[in-house]
């Protein structure tokens, strides 16, 4: 009886897993693709590093205030303390530079410099001898090369220093998505919240020690954009990217990245009245290809 009651709990795990794991990457894929945009409008009002420690700290108190509601236990210290360091990574340096860049990076360069993230995931990942297979190898390199198609149309106006600050951003976001799966983390959606919450924490500090105000008198376009990149942005994108984290390979978690830069530019076009060109039409049809290949050789190494 045991056996049968364990093999049809892990049976309904699967099953479950199966479900959530697509849904989640298409609100990375589509979500956190116009979260550049949002970004961009929200910044038309509040400086960069303030923005980005409100949106985390709001998000992260309504999800921490609905758990506790809910009965979820508290983390550890040990727990609190990893989420500590994955939020300043993940978001601190993630998110707050990515912020700080829009101010001077149009919002589709931004998402693609930031899809350089999965290489520097996956250069994280063979330090803990976990190599990508040769198939996740051949989509992150084709998504590669569609980035470089993607930047060949697109005019970089920015500065010198908004380029490296999105560098670096990728690289934090990576680290900190690898060195997080091998550690002890809250359980769930306390996960998300805690992460939040020790994220905000560090991009308010860094916005009023940099000499950031709040604007007394925001825009109602900026205000909406932050408000969505609450509820969006952070309650369902970023509880959805920690789900795959854990249960899908890191080269298939971190594919999102490929689809930011098509996506942040079709809603560029859609909203602002960006144009596209030929590059950036071959970009995006290359990009997709390696995401494809990603999720194929996924598909594979679980069967």
């Amino acid at each position: 009886m045991n056996d049968s009651a364990n093999t049809l709990a892990a049976t309904s795990d699967k099953s479950s897993t199966g479900t959530w794991v697509p849904l989640s990457m298409f609100a990375l894929y589509i979500i956190w693709g116009s979260t550049y945009l949002g970004i961009r409008i929200a910044l038309e009002s509040y400086p960069p590093f303030l923005l980005a420690g409100l949106r985390f700290a709001v998000a992260g108190s309504l999800l921490f205030g609905y758990l506790r509601l809910r009965g979820v236990a508290l983390p550890t210290a040990r727990q609190w303390f990893n989420a500590a360091i994955t939020g300043v990574l993940l978001l601190g340096f993630g998110n707050g530079l990515v912020c700080y860049a829009e101010e001077s990076v149009s919002s589709g360069i931004s998402a693609v410099a930031v899809a350089s993230m999965p290489l520097f995931a996956a250069a994280f990942t063979s330090m803990y001898g976990e190599w990508p297979t040769r198939s996740e190898t051949t989509g992150l390199l084709i998504g590669f090369v569609g980035v470089i198609v993607l930047n060949f149309g697109s005019a970089l106006s920015g500065s010198h220093i908004g380029a490296v600050a999105l560098i670096v951003a990728s690289m934090a976001w990576a680290f900190g998505s690898v060195w997080s799966r091998r550690r002890d983390m809250p359980s769930g959606m306390m996960n998300t919240a805690a992460q939040m919450l020790c994220g905000s924490v560090a991009l308010l500090v860094v916005g009023f020690l940099s000499g950031e105000r709040l604007p007394s008198h925001p825009s109602a376009h900026a205000t909406l954009a932050a408000a969505y990149l609450v509820v969006f942005g952070s309650l369902i994108a970023f509880s959805a990217y920690l789900y795959v984290l854990k249960h899908a390979r890191p080269a298939f978690a971190t594919s999102y990245a490929y689809v930011n830069p098509p996506v942040a530019v079709l809603f560029g076009v859609l909203l602002l009245g960006e144009s596209v060109g030929p590059y950036d039409l071959v970009g995006m049809a290359i990009i997709l290809v390696g995401v494809g290949t990603i999720t194929l050789a996924r598909v594979r190494r679980t069967r």
